[in-house]
């Protein structure tokens, strides 16, 4: 495990990789969790050197509060991978090294899928992903990048950057890793208190119950039966639920033959953000 603050170093360090071994990509906002270490544990099994980057990403925050208390724990993200076996370097810089000038958003069309869900409610939240993946990927130059399906709409939207900007990258989504609870492991789940920890298990609980009445209940049924369920929660304040389609992202209001859903959660345990996703079998 080594540690790099500054593109040039990394580039260096990487170019005994290029070619003829196999780069592996795994870019994280730090405060790293099992979640994380399955992401690098899948990269170690299919490359010759894995890349780790832990930069909280300033341009992709909407509220300057949850930027200020996002989690930042860089001697403990480092002392976790340090136990992982195989060669990990990690890439840490500072916001000036990687924007090389203005630390700023580029606009980025992504064919309507930075519109939906998330989208709606963190007002230019996917300009700033697609910024700091873009500039992560041409400074790492990986042969595949690793992201959690977690934030399902993100990997649909590194994709079609990928595509956009004609990178040689293959992105690769990994399952959701979860708590004893089911909660989706987040760098998020620090920020709460046991009860609200436990109080949360109800987003899992409520996908699980959707997807296993996906068969015999219409979307509007399974709209209701959320909004009824998290009406008698005191703990958690449900943001939205929608069932989308797997491609576009699109809210479905009607299930149609051929087309894969997916059932998505965002709900807020105090001030606290958290978000969920499950794919629904009919």
């Amino acid at each position: 495990m080594t540690l790099y603050t500054d593109q040039n170093s990394l580039l260096k360090a990487l170019l005994p990789y290029r070619n003829s071994k196999k780069i592996g990509f795994i870019p994280t906002m730090g405060a790293l969790h099992e979640g994380h270490i399955s992401l690098i544990n899948k990269g170690l099994e299919e490359n010759n050197v894995v890349v780790v980057s832990i930069f909280v990403n300033p341009t992709q925050f909407d509220n300057a509060g949850d930027l200020k208390k996002y989690p930042r724990t860089l001697e403990a993200d480092i002392a976790l991978i340090s136990t992982l076996k195989g060669t990990v370097f990690i890439f840490s810089p500072d916001a000036t090294d990687l924007y090389q000038g203005k630390v700023a958003s580029k606009h980025f069309s992504f064919d309507g899928l930075e519109h939906e869900m998330e989208g709606k409610h963190r007002k230019g939240h996917f300009d700033g992903v697609g910024t700091v993946v873009s500039l992560l990927l041409k400074a790492v130059r990986p042969d595949k990048a690793y992201f959690g399906e977690k934030d399902f709409q993100q990997l649909q939207i590194v994709k079609k950057l990928v595509e956009i900007e004609n990178l040689p990258t293959k992105i690769i989504g990994c399952p959701i890793v979860r708590e004893s609870n089911g909660l989706a492991m987040s760098s998020r789940n620090k920020r709460l208190s046991p009860k609200q920890f436990e109080a949360a298990a109800i987003i899992h609980e409520t996908l699980s119950e959707v997807n296993q009445k996906f068969k015999t209940h219409s979307i509007a049924q399974l709209n209701a039966l959320v909004q009824q369920r998290f009406s008698k929660n005191n703990d958690l304040e449900l943001e939205y639920f929608e069932i989308a389609n797997v491609k576009t992202l699109k809210t479905a209001k009607h299930k149609r033959k051929g087309n894969n859903y997916r059932a998505f959660i965002a709900a807020f345990a105090g001030k606290v953000r958290l978000i969920d996703n499950k794919a629904l079998e009919e």
